[in-house]
């Protein structure tokens, strides 16, 4: 693969969505040599904040392909993804991450999320985020019909 090219691809859809008012951030998935979809950051257009370009291109893959997982693809971003975008490609299962510019470069631009992997290993009280669990009878409901379900979707 080169990467070069795909990573001056992922930039060229980030330096785009600048020109449209969006954010600096682009991706790629490839598979098999083929970009299969291209998107960009649209946290502010659509007032989404898991918009990334990086969940915005796993979203438009997984439709293009029909399937939740990505496992013969590979994803090129303009950015080191984010924690949340780390999740997403670990979710989709995509073989390898290529990026360009890192998080200090992020950071430097006004897109720093050194408090959210500071925040990742604290034990859940010492986070700043309160987060608190609440006790529940039904609680384990969905998960005892989840695996009672002979027709469910592992993923």
């Amino acid at each position: 693969m080169n990467h070069q090219y795909y990573l001056r691809k992922a930039i060229e859809v980030a330096m785009e969505n600048m020109d449209r008012g969006g954010g600096p951030f682009g991706a790629v998935i490839v598979r098999d040599g083929q970009i299969i979809a291209s998107a960009s950051n649209s946290v502010t257009s659509d007032n989404d904040p898991t918009a990334h370009a990086e969940i915005n291109c796993i979203r438009q893959a997984c439709s293009r392909l029909g399937n939740f997982e990505l496992k013969d693809c590979v994803i090129y971003s303009s950015c080191e993804p984010c924690p949340m975008c780390l999740s997403a490609i670990y979710w989709a299962r995509l073989k390898h991450i290529y990026y360009a510019a890192d998080r200090k470069d992020a950071a430097r631009a006004g897109f720093d999320d050194q408090h959210i992997y500071d925040e990742i290993p604290l034990e859940e009280s010492r986070r700043s985020l309160p987060i608190e669990k609440v006790e529940h009878p039904d609680a384990l409901k969905p998960f005892e019909y989840w695996l009672q379900k002979e027709d469910r979707i592992e993923y």
